[in-house]
């Protein structure tokens, strides 16, 4: 996540304004601001009080506007806390190459941290059920998982040699004996279940929090039909201690689809760590925290999915 500093991806509040006027007149005199955080793959912006607008910023995020516009009404109904509802389609237009959106706003705070919860484990048990209402929708027609999805909802296998450069730059910072037999695991944990629908991108930055508890999911871009184990990383980057254990019993997963996930999470998080360690440290630290987290829960007394049925 970005913070809305104005003007990134050479998307600004004017060019949004322009976009709105000549293509949505209707709202051509209500103001654009910049979100106070910002995601990264496309950048939103408010608009007047109740729409924010939508725009991505390079085009291999193109895909998913097609896919949330279709997709969200579908979905929508079927799941327990609302979800962005798409107002308008946008086109290219005023030097801005790209389709985009306009949506009604939703009203919360991100989830960056634990201490904007109010009860951890219970907006883990939430959070678990929304994922069970999401997977239980009828998948037929559903896009399955690949390059729209950045392969969430595939095998990991994908980023095998991303992994393994990552552990190859980051020896000796971090435990990659172990970290190495953890991607390996996940590796040899095959699905097998029948595709289901899948987020992609349970993050923070992606849960609005209200009152303390889970209020609307945003960010659709990297959901489809699949694999549901990329759904689970929040198990360590959010939770730990009851909420982890509180999570892991709602959405009751087995042991292979715990393993699939913690390669998800380690993944992420070595290259993350790589990436940020001589230009971020609190980032490269947070990130060093979750491959931690992640090896403990690998070879703890708990192992991940013991709690469920066939785990």
């Amino acid at each position: 996540m970005t913070s809305g500093e104005d003007g990134r991806a050479g998307i600004d509040a004017a060019l949004v304004g322009r976009l709105i006027a000549a293509q949505f007149p209707q709202w051509r005199d209500l103001p654009v601001r910049p979100v106070a955080v910002d995601g990264w793959d496309n950048r939103t912006y408010r608009l007047g009080g109740d729409m924010s607008v939508r725009l991505p910023t390079a085009a291999g995020y193109v895909p998913a506007v097609e896919k949330e516009n279709t997709w969200l009404p579908l979905l929508a109904p079927h799941l327990p806390v609302p979800v962005p509802q798409v107002l308008a389609e946008g086109e290219p237009g005023e030097g801005y190459p790209y389709p985009w959106s306009v949506r009604g706003w939703l009203d919360g705070e991100t989830a960056m941290t634990p201490d904007r919860v109010g009860d951890l484990t219970g907006f883990a048990v939430a959070l678990g059920g929304f994922l069970l209402a999401l997977q239980s929708v009828d998948p037929a027609g559903g896009p399955a998982a690949g390059a729209h999805s950045f392969q969430r909802g595939a095998p990991p296998a994908y980023y095998d040699a991303e992994t393994r450069a990552a552990l190859a730059a980051l020896d000796g910072l971090v435990d990659t004996a172990k970290a190495t037999a953890v991607w390996e695991a996940a590796l040899a944990a095959d699905f097998t279940g029948p595709p289901v629908w899948f987020h992609g991108d349970i993050a923070g930055g992606n849960l609005l929090v209200s009152g303390g508890r889970l209020a609307a999911v945003l960010d659709f871009g990297t959901s489809g039909v699949g694999d549901p184990a990329c759904d689970l990383v929040i198990a360590w980057t959010l939770f730990s201690g009851r909420s982890r254990a509180a999570f892991r019993d709602t959405v009751a997963q087995d042991r292979p689809a715990w393993a699939r996930a913690r390669g998800w999470a380690l993944w992420k998080a070595l290259i993350s760590m790589r990436q940020f360690r001589t230009t971020d440290q609190d980032l490269a630290a947070a990130h060093a925290r979750v491959i931690a987290e992640v090896l403990a829960d690998a070879e703890g007394g708990r192992s991940a999915g013991a709690s469920v049925a066939g785990g």
